[in-house]
């Protein structure tokens, strides 16, 4: 990791509304939640994750949404701690470290919105944040691989120190490839059930 890389991060996704569960979760400088935190996709639950969110002991806080979290299309959310970011196709940087946010909204995956926001990623990105993984990596559910291939493109161009995501509930983990560390780190299995174990291996460094 690069010297300006002394912020710890803890990197969680997919808590499909099982958030308040979440009671013994690692220390950190920064949390990040790679989307999914709703369940039926109501403003109730978005309130609910935010309130949570925001409370949570950390000194920095960002999050962006998932397929399942489409009431906040077009949304512009006010009113957020000063420690607390939405990213929607745009970026903040934290103590020299550039983070960068792409939701995964359907209605722009349909009109192939999505693989055009990916050439607006920064080229000089610290850690990207999608929800959807990238082709052949940390993407496999059974025999099937879910992860976008411009993604893939994208990610080897600009090379990040880190990409974190979720959506693929199956393919949990890290995995360190041409110098980017990955991570899927949904804490839900295939039948929505937090997962334990996946607790204990959420930060990052």
């Amino acid at each position: 990791m690069a010297s300006r890389f002394h912020l710890s991060i803890l990197h969680i996704s997919d808590t499909h509304n099982l958030h308040r569960q979440l009671t013994m979760l690692p220390d950190a400088d920064v949390v990040v939640h790679s989307g999914d935190f709703t369940m039926s996709d109501t403003e109730q639950e978005v309130f609910d994750f935010i309130e949570w969110f925001c409370g949570l002991p950390y000194r920095y806080k960002i999050f962006i949404a998932g397929n399942h979290d489409d009431c906040l299309y077009r949304a512009e959310l006010s009113g957020l701690d000063k420690d607390c970011y939405y990213l929607c196709c745009s970026g903040v940087c934290i103590e020299g470290i550039k983070f960068y946010g792409i939701p995964l909204f359907m209605e722009d995956v349909v009109c192939g919105r999505d693989e055009n926001f990916m050439q607006t990623i920064p080229e000089d990105t610290d850690v990207l944040i999608t929800h959807q993984p990238p082709w052949g990596i940390l993407d496999m559910d059974g025999t099937r691989r879910y992860g976008n291939c411009e993604l893939l493109k994208k990610v080897e161009l600009i090379r990040p120190k880190l990409h974190l995501f979720g959506h693929i509930h199956a393919a949990f983990g890290t995995e360190l490839y041409n110098g980017v560390l990955y991570s899927n780190a949904a804490l839900v299995d295939a039948g929505y059930n937090l997962v334990g174990e996946r607790i204990k291996r959420l930060k990052l460094f």
